[in-house]
This record gives C-alpha cells, sequence and structure tokens, in this order.
C-alpha cells in the first residue's frame, strides 16, 4: 500500500482554511449586526477584509487553506483514502468530494486575488453569477434544476449528519471530541439548513428560469431576515456556523484517515461511545 502519510498536513490545513473562512463570515455577520448593520455573504466577507492590513493577512490564510482543501478533496476521492469504496454509493460520495474540492478551491483563489489587490468581481455573489451564466446556455433551467436537487441532498446530507452523529465516524476519541461533540454536531446541522435554502433558491430559479431568487449565504442571510423574528434567525445562523468553523477546527486537529499508515490503531469517537453505552 502507498504511503500517503504525507497527504495529512494538506488535509490539516485545508480544514483549518474551510474554518477560517466560515470563522469570518460568521464572525462579520455578528459584527455588522452588532453595529446596526446586515449579515454579510462569503464573497462580501471577503472583500470586506481586502480593506485593512490584518484582513489581507487573514486573506492569504483563507486563500492557501482553501486550495489545500481542494487537493486534498482530490487525493481523497481519486486514492479513496478514508475507503468509501467504489459500489455506487462511495462513487457518488467520492464525486462530491470533487465538486466541494473545486468550489472550496475557487473561493481560494477569489480570496487570493482579493489579498493581491484584484478588486474585480469582489463582494458579488457567486451563485448568483453561476446560476446567471447557467441560464444562458442550452438547457440551463434542467442544469439549474439538476444543481438544485444537488444542493438539497447534500443539504438532507449534513442534517442527517448531524442528527444521527455520522460525523464521529470520522474523528479520534479524546476527551476533547467527547466534551464538544454537541457543538460539533449543532455546526454540522446548521451548514445543512444553509445549503438547504440555498438549494431553495436555486429550485425557484430554475422553476421561473430567471437569475433573480438565486443567491449564496448572503441571499440566505436577506431572506432570513425577512421572516419573523428575522434578526434572531439571523443571529442563530450565524452562531451556527461558528459551530461549523469549530467542527472544521475539529477535523483538521483530529480528523482519523483510514488508509494513511498508522490511522488503523486509533479508535474513533462513534466506536468509543458505542463501546461505553455498551
Amino acid at each position: 500500500m502507498a504511503d500517503h502519510r504525507w497527504a495529512i498536513p494538506v488535509m490539516r490545513a485545508g480544514y483549518s482554511g474551510r474554518g477560517v473562512t466560515y470563522l469570518a463570515v460568521a464572525g462579520l455577520s455578528l459584527w455588522a449586526i452588532w453595529r446596526g448593520g446586515a449579515a454579510q455573504g462569503t464573497e462580501s466577507a471577503l472583500a470586506s477584509l481586502s480593506q485593512s492590513t490584518w484582513g489581507v493577512v487573514v486573506l492569504w490564510v483563507i486563500g492557501i487553506g482553501l486550495i489545500a482543501y481542494a487537493i486534498w478533496r482530490g487525493i481523497d476521492a481519486a486514492e479513496d483514502l478514508e475507503d468509501y469504496g467504489t459500489e455506487g454509493k462511495g462513487l457518488i460520495a467520492r464525486a462530491g468530494m470533487i465538486v466541494t474540492g473545486l468550489i472550496h478551491g475557487a473561493l481560494g483563489a477569489t480570496a487570493i486575488g482579493l489579498a493581491l489587490g484584484d478588486r474585480s468581481g469582489g463582494g458579488q455573489d457567486g451563485v448568483t453569477k453561476a446560476v446567471d451564466w447557467a441560464l444562458n446556455l442550452p438547457g440551463g433551467r434542467w442544469i439549474v434544476g439538476f444543481a438544485a436537487l444537488c444542493t438539497i441532498g447534500a443539504a438532507i446530507y449534513y442534517v442527517h449528519k448531524g442528527i444521527a452523529a455520522k460525523h464521529r465516524e470520522h474523528l479520534m476519541a479524546n476527551e476533547f471530541t467527547r466534551n464538544y461533540d454537541w457543538a460539533l454536531r449543532a455546526g454540522v446541522i446548521a451548514q445543512g439548513v444553509l445549503i438547504g435554502i440555498i438549494g431553495g433558491f436555486l429550485a425557484v430559479a430554475a422553476w421561473r428560469a430567471s437569475e433573480g431568487p438565486a443567491g449564496g449565504v448572503g441571499q440566505a442571510f436577506d431572506w432570513l431576515a425577512g421572516q419573523p423574528f428575522g434578526n434572531v434567525l439571523v443571529i442563530a445562523m450565524c452562531l451556527g456556523l461558528l459551530g461549523f468553523a469549530f467542527f472544521c477546527f475539529v477535523n483538521a486537529a483530529y480528523r482519523i484517515i483510514p488508509k494513511v499508515e498508522g490511522s488503523g490503531d486509533l479508535k474513533t469517537l462513534g466506536a468509543a461511545l458505542k463501546s461505553k453505552v455498551a
């Protein structure tokens, strides 16, 4: 078996970069709400970071981290390092890794561009631009509709993962992961709810053949703000995304990769809690 221990630092950098991204989006949004403003989407949050020296440093951390995450997902899918297998379910999971890797890699490139002073397109919603582009293709409505189904499917996956505590199967068992498992579950569920809202926007865009209702995190925040007790919902979502950022950082530190030498001796959180109950 090939030695893939070199991929572990890439994985750690990737999850850390992802965590910093969500930390920035949720943290800046909460700060904006505190000052009487509105929550920010991912691209808007990244653009606002480019206005200060420390923000540019954070952009470099995010950019390098997200590109590392894209590389990690590509390696993980190609080498099947997490042992998903070659049957239908496993192949779908591995294809999903490639898609999420490409999305995060593109966002990482945007962050690095902003750090280098490129303001073209900074702050514009990437989902809206992508839907606009897709709708102008032959069969664009079907393309967007398929994207909506995939996004809603991902949302269901995340919510189920949090409720059923499936994340425990990939994390090392120790006192820290046991004590903060509740926060990990809350973060994963919050991420699922957010993705589900974005998937709903995509479905409406496909139905109407218009990019108007489609959008990413920023549009989701705007929609939540328009509901009864909207500000409370937005704050709750931001707190949930802080939980997901925490989930990413914990994965960076304690994720177990089954096909990497030495990982077979590590006990997962799921196995530890099952043995404790038994």
